[in-house]
């Protein structure tokens, strides 16, 4: 009686643990032959065609195409052993005979080998098999039947080359003189050099699928260096050597090193600045709008009081630093910040004005405390106080927080605009450009005056257009009529 063996979805190795059907190669009803290719699935890493460790005829499939199976489920059966196959059934009697020889004999039931973790347990099979590609379904040349496949099951008296220790049990090891792939004898084939190839001894490949692969390809098999342990042929080998031989490369006429790329680590002062305005970025929904200004007469008031001895210089950033205090007062607004955990905007009592500085470690923001109590000249002395100190590395951190209002006098880098970023938490930064001659309308007559571009960029949370729009063009004012300052002095 025969007996129905059930063939289970095998571990395909590195972990995966399942795979989907994509084509079947056998029918419910065909006879195959012991390591014959049954169906191939796809896994995460491949495609790979699985063969079966038992030769019978197919009694069943379990799984349409398409479907996916966990490894260890059953893939099919087959029935193997006396009676399971007709003689005169699919394949005619050298098929059957050649099955039934791969799925009987000295007690092994399957080919012991293929893929990971399948195959019987069983003691390594004492027979050997060769392909006789071109021969025809009688017996081969040392008195067996050939399966389907070509291969012929060797007598356990033949006499052959022993396995060496460190081949894996299905290793399989022609005769010298049994014919190589494409009816070529592998004893006088000789390699592309002109050397002979080996003449005995077993070739070391494992998988039935690199056999089928350089057969078709017409590769002997015996020419071949194995990559894998102990010399052992792998798909990889035959597929390198079905490549045509690579064109040699033109030597270079001269050899230019490759440029690399420099790497600033973003830490110290270069880092803190990433943060702070990545985070501005990321959390305040800003906007900014712009003005031209003729600031001649501002620049003739500075020129006034500079004439007058015995008294500190004014600068154009302490000037432009009181008019940004005296638009504060009129749109507190602007000096505010947002409690996003509360919802609330926070308007602020006193106005902090932080000061863009520019120094060799990297952008700072210096903070004058207290700016809505100052004149022109307290906001000047706390200004290059703490400029001669940004430029030293001597300010404290007391004072570079705390801001609620920045200034930003980008001018005297030669520009006229931007865009600037607001310094988070604060919610509004003024950009001012430098002061430049242009032309200009002056009461009805084109002339050349000293015009400068303010921008304003503002957290919208705080405020609507109309309020930073009102702001800026009280700066602008204040810029073209320095005596409005006057009224808040």
């Amino acid at each position: 009686m025969p007996q129905v063996l059930e063939f289970k979805l095998p571990d395909l190795g590195e972990g995966l643990t399942e795979a989907e059907i994509v084509r079947w190669l056998v029918e419910v009803g065909d006879v195959v032959a012991v390591d014959q290719p049954v169906v191939e699935v796809e896994t995460a890493k491949a495609m790979v065609e699985v063969p079966c460790p038992y030769g019978g005829v197919v009694t069943a499939r379990f799984g349409e195409e398409g479907t996916e199976l966990p490894v260890g489920a059953a893939l099919l059966t087959v029935a193997v052993g006396a009676g399971a196959i007709d003689a005169e059934g699919p394949g005619g009697s050298g098929a059957a005979e050649g099955a039934a020889t791969g799925a009987e004999g000295d007690g092994d039931s399957g080919s012991g080998n293929v893929l990971v973790g399948y195959g019987t347990t069983a003691p390594a099979a004492r027979r050997r098999r060769v392909r006789i590609d071109h021969m025809s379904t009688s017996a081969g040349p040392l008195g067996g039947t050939p399966a389907p496949d070509g291969r012929v099951p060797v007598p356990a008296s033949a006499s052959t080359p022993a396995r060496p220790a460190s081949l894996p049990a299905s290793a399989s090891a022609a005769p010298a003189s049994a014919p190589a792939p494409g009816g070529r004898t592998s004893a006088a084939a000789p390699t592309p050099d002109g050397r002979a190839a080996a003449s005995a001894g077993p070739v070391p490949v494992i998988s039935p699928l690199v056999r089928r692969l350089a057969r078709e390809n017409g590769l002997d098999l015996r020419q071949l260096d194995g990559s894998g342990p102990d010399g052992l042929i792998l798909r990889s080998d035959v597929e390198r050597a079905m490549r045509p031989p690579e064109p040699k490369a033109e030597p270079a006429a001269a050899a230019v090193p490759a440029a690399t790329a420099t790497r600033v680590p973003l830490k110290g002062v270069r880092g803190a600045v990433a943060d702070k305005l990545s985070r501005s970025r990321r959390e305040i929904p800003d906007a900014t709008c712009w003005v031209d200004a003729d600031a001649t007469a501002l620049m003739a008031a500075r020129a006034a009081m500079n004439s007058v001895g015995g008294t500190p210089k004014v600068s154009v950033l302490a000037l432009l630093a009181r008019i940004c205090t005296a638009a504060l007062a009129r749109f507190p607004e602007l000096n505010s910040t947002v409690d996003t955990e509360a919802r609330e905007v926070v308007r602020l009592p006193e106005v902090h004005l932080g000061f863009a500085a520019q120094t060799e470690r990297g952008l700072v923001v210096p903070v004058v405390r207290d700016a809505h109590t100052r004149n022109v000249e307290s906001l000047g002395e706390a200004l290059v106080e703490l400029t001669e100190a940004a430029r030293t590395g001597r300010l404290t951190p007391a004072q570079l927080t705390g801001g609620t209002f920045t200034l930003n006098n980008y001018g005297v880098f030669g520009v006229d605009g931007s865009t600037p970023i607001i310094n988070h938490p604060e919610a509004a930064m003024l950009g001012v450009g430098r002061i430049v001659p242009k032309p200009w309308v002056h009461e009805g007559e084109l002339a050349v005056r000293q015009v400068v571009q303010l921008s304003l960029t503002f957290d919208h949370r705080v405020c609507d257009g109309g309020t930073a729009g009102g702001f800026l063009r009280y700066v602008a004012d204040c810029v073209e009529h320095p005596e409005l300052l006057l009224r808040t002095l």
